[in-house]
């Protein structure tokens, strides 16, 4: 037994199979962490490029100029010409139409109604 000696050469003990496994399993997760990371900021960096390259490509958005000065006023159609008015008939000369639209529909050449409507035609111009 003189060769053993106190501890054990050679071989972890518990504590340091623990402790090796820590540093592993620390390492593993900060690099892990680091390239996902890295992995997320070049996705963003080609996403804000392509965002960028899509922008430029676009047509500038077309804006309507402003007007200058006021708008000219609305043309209006002209207005309809004014005709001289009927010349006013002489009271005679209704009289002496409505006696002919009589002797008319005496005579049978027009019935009650056509001359209703042409005396009322007569009286109203």
């Amino acid at each position: 037994m003189l060769g053993r000696g106190i501890g054990r050469r050679g071989r972890r003990g518990l504590v340091g199979t623990v402790a090796r496994t820590a540093v592993v399993a620390g390492t593993a997760t900060v690099v892990s962490g680091g390239i996902s990371r890295h992995q997320q900021a070049k996705a963003q960096e080609k996403a804000d490029a392509q965002a960028y390259q899509e922008e430029q490509a676009a047509p500038p958005p077309q804006y309507a100029p402003a007007p200058q000065y006021a708008p000219a006023p609305p043309q209006y159609a002209p207005a309809p010409p004014q005709y001289a008015p009927a010349p006013a008939r002489s009271t005679e000369d209704m009289i002496s139409q409505l006696k002919q639209l009589g002797e008319l529909k005496d005579a049978g050449v027009l019935t009650e109604a056509e001359f209703e409507a042409q005396k009322a035609k007569i009286l109203a111009g």
